[in-house]
């Protein structure tokens, strides 16, 4: 399809938009698949979708690259409101067939299908979607959407500016420019290397400061997405998601795309589980963290779910 018919069906008509683009583009370049569809779709309490939004920490899209980022997208249209729950990657649980565990090495062993059943054993969180993004698709995703808008600390400028190199190399855009650094504490748009550092950020404070980080990224994503429009999401969806690993669907994809979109972030709410925990070091898996299991599932399931009723 050329690219003036499509502009002309954008004017003419969202929904023969739709069709056109994802239906005919989606389906041969996003990697779309159905290896978790074969199973029971989890029931889910009435008005509330989850999505795990997973970011490994190198390309492997399938399996082989550990889980660093894990955030629970909720969205709740009882409450109009979207929560972001990362979970630590360093939480030790029950991993089939591998014993007790980082959560993090679930998705390295067998993938998304392995993590998704971690987190419902362990945490009683029933999820059936899925996006994971590596590096590289990651920074395409923040550049076209014109960067992110975040705060940079005092703490997080040198070792930022030192991930930015990293970064930089792995940006593989012929037109990424000169490396572009930071030079100072402040509210910044982020470009694609610039934001995956930030998000990589861990050492100089701690793995909850990083999660903070990556929330933070993603709340100024879907503000870019809000602002930018429905129209321009779903006719920009073939180059978002030709490096997403994902399981839905491209009819999920819109309908869930405007649901974001029409809730926005105003409302949003954030946690950082596991809550009541502690971190030690143990001999066979280095540092982990240790969990209170009764207070921190009670809790968890209360601020996803808000004792609703699951049918």
């Amino acid at each position: 399809m050329s690219r003036l018919s499509i502009k002309t069906i954008l004017r003419k008509s969202l929904l023969l938009l739709s069709i056109a683009v994802l239906f005919g583009v989606i389906f041969s370049r996003v990697g779309y698949t159905e290896n978790l569809d074969t199973k029971e779709v989890p029931k889910e309490a009435s008005g509330i979708k989850n999505i795990l939004l997973i970011g490994v920490d190198g390309e492997n899209l399938d399996k082989g690259n550990r889980s660093d980022a894990m955030i629970i997208m909720t969205i709740d249209q009882n409450n109009k409101n979207i929560k972001l729950t990362s979970l630590c990657r360093d939480t030790y649980v029950y991993i089939k067939g591998h014993g007790k565990e980082k959560l993090t090495h679930a998705y390295a062993y067998n993938g998304p299908e392995l993590l998704l059943d971690t987190i419902e054993e362990n945490f009683g969180i029933k999820i059936s979607k899925y996006a994971t993004v590596n590096f590289s698709s990651f920074i395409n995703i923040i550049d076209l959407l014109g960067g992110v808008e975040v705060e940079v600390t005092d703490n997080d400028v040198d070792v930022l500016n030192k991930l930015i190199k990293v970064c930089y190399k792995i940006d593989s855009k012929e037109d990424k420019g000169k490396i572009e650094f930071i030079d100072s504490a402040g509210n910044y748009n982020l470009n694609g290397y610039q934001a995956l550092a930030f998000s990589r950020i861990r050492y100089q404070d701690s793995t909850d400061a990083r999660n903070t980080r990556q929330r933070m990224v993603v709340k100024s994503a879907l503000e870019k997405l809000k602002t930018k429009g429905l129209r321009t999401y779903i006719s920009s969806l073939n180059e978002i998601l030709s490096g997403v690993k994902t399981n839905l669907s491209p009819s999920e994809i819109i309908v869930l795309g405007y649901k974001t979109l029409r809730i926005g972030t105003e409302n949003m709410k954030t946690l950082e589980f596991p809550v009541y925990k502690e971190e030690i070091k143990s001999k066979e898996a280095g540092w982990i963290v240790i969990w209170d299991e009764e207070d921190n599932l009670d809790l968890l399931n209360n601020f996803i779910y808000e004792n609703l009723r699951v049918e």
